[in-house]
């Protein structure tokens, strides 16, 4: 029987002769060139970057602020985001030894740059936008606006409700209760006294400074008027989806080009819904597109009347589905809200027995002033429709109508005309950023904490999309060209 053949390895002595530069091990189509070439194209003093003057300081010299955001970029771009793993592919990874030119900065180096340049790394993410309008690879008429709950480095445990600190009270002051009567029964015994515990009185102090701390977090979430306080990571926030459980993190939104895809603008909140995220993230895409007009889908969580609003008094039109929350009361067989006709003429409402429901009231409430429409009480009292259209209790029916409802009812024939199409463009725009992102941060989503650092990182992560959409699209050879002529721009480019 014949002896099986396998490909041979390397023999670990043999001696080569390896290539004299550094730069031959990495191909000339190799996308750390495009991060070399772009990182090279920028003014970092003009962005903020700290260390690009020429000042000299006692000890060993500074790191180039250039390496360390070439090493970042990269490491972003291959899911390589922690410090310590950084610092080690700065050692064994050929592609970053290129990169930073056999720099070798330690883990606390590489942190300290992400921290002290937090503003400067929103402003790069900036900077590849205006790259991207230069390169016109965006659209600038429609873009998708969509939100996602990012996990922070902090966990649930150390996020504290009002309720949940009032149920850690009453279990504290359980314990203590416990404790005390322990002692009293011990006090009580006749006969030699029991041995007492030498850490009881240490256990019991314990709990009262821990009851002390809780009860001064209760207080202070009354005062600031917050709904959470946060031990680990002070603004980070319990955010609850229907379907998708509790995370501790953040709501991070995205503002996303119908051309190419590229996410035009980004933000990171604290809020726990999308109500009041339509108007500020449409305007800052504007501003970012530099566009008179612009279009702007994006899901039910968005619908807010007086967002809609702000966003058409700016040049903007916003498509986003209507909550139908009458839909139980409509099951049941009784009338809504939709069943009343308005009668602008007249400022009235006709019921769906053609009475008349005249103007009562106005009252403000939530900021903005709602009108109140009331019925007969002796005419709905003979009405045949009653029991479709007044609980029983009530003798007379109420409509209301905000004072602009007008510009809702203009969104509504808009959605009833276009919105199935314009719904069906945002699944395309908004689904694939965050998909592709969270695909790329696994299960740990931002590393740093607060959320000045969590805006810095957000960016970072937005130009890591951004990056390699764009070398896609353009080609490595044509993003180059690009970054040199940026860099000189009366020189002659060749290939």
């Amino acid at each position: 029987m014949t002896q099986r053949r396998y490909k041979e390895g390397i023999d670990r002595q043999q001696a080569f002769l390896l290539p004299p530069s550094l730069d031959e091990y990495v191909a000339e189509d190799h996308p750390v060139r495009a991060i070399e070439a772009y990182v090279e194209s920028l003014d970092l003093a003009g962005l903020g970057f700290k260390n690009t003057t020429g000042e000299l300081s006692p000890g060993q010299p500074a790191f180039a602020p250039q390496a360390l955001l070439k090493l970042y970029l990269y490491g972003y771009l291959q899911r390589v985001r922690s410090s310590r793993r950084l610092e080690a592919e700065c050692q064994r990874n050929l592609e970053v030894i290129w990169l930073v030119q056999g720099l070798r900065p330690g883990y606390k180096t590489i942190a300290d740059f992400r921290k002290d340049n937090l503003d400067a790394l929103q402003a790069v993410n900036r900077d590849f936008v205006q790259v991207c309008k230069e390169l016109d690879l965006f659209g600038g008429e429609l873009v998708g606006i969509d939100g996602s709950f990012l996990r922070g480095n902090v966990g649930k445990k150390s996020i504290y409700t009002a309720a949940r600190l009032q149920r850690a009270l009453q279990h504290l002051e359980q314990d203590i209760a416990n404790y005390l009567q322990e002692l009293e029964q011990a006090d009580q015994q006749e006969g030699p006294p029991a041995p007492s515990d030498p850490a009881l009185g240490e256990k019991l102090a314990q709990l009262r400074q821990r009851q002390e701390k809780r009860t001064e977090q209760l207080q202070q979430l009354e005062t600031s008027g917050e709904t959470q306080i946060a031990e680990v990571d002070a603004d980070a926030r319990l955010l609850r989806k229907k379907g998708s459980g509790t995370i501790a993190g953040y709501n991070a939104q995205i503002a996303v080009d119908d051309k190419h895809k590229l996410i035009v603008t980004g933000e990171v909140t604290q809020d726990g819904n999308d109500e009041r995220q339509l108007a500020p993230m449409a305007q800052a895409a504007k501003a970012e597109l530099g566009v008179e007009e612009l279009t702007t889908v994006q899901d039910m969580g968005y619908f807010n009347v007086q967002q809609i609003k702000d966003c058409l008094e700016n040049g903007i039109t916003p498509y986003v589905p209507e909550p139908d929350k009458q839909a139980q009361a409509r099951k049941q067989g009784r009338f809504t809200r939709d069943d009343f006709t308005y009668d602008a003429q007249a400022n009235a409402y006709l019921c769906p027995a053609s009475q008349v429901l005249r103007f009562f009231k106005t009252i403000a409430k939530n900021g903005k002033n709602i009108h109140y429409y009331r019925s007969q009480a002796a005419l709905c009292g003979q009405c045949p429709l009653r029991e479709k259209c007044l609980p029983q209790k009530n003798r007379y029916r109420m409509v209301t109508r905000w004072e602009h409802e007008a510009v809702i009812e203009a969104h509504r024939e808009r959605m009833a005309q276009d919105g199935a199409e314009k719904m069906r463009r945002r699944a395309e725009l908004c689904e694939h950023p965050f998909g592709t992102l969270k695909l790329w941060l696994g299960w740990t989503h931002f590393l740093l904490r607060t959320l000045a650092k969590v805006r810095a990182e957000f960016s970072l992560m937005m130009l890591a999309y951004n990056f390699r959409r764009v070398l896609t699209i353009l080609g490595l050879e044509a993003f180059r060209a690009s970054c040199l002529n940026r860099r000189w721009p009366n020189a002659v480019m060749s290939g």
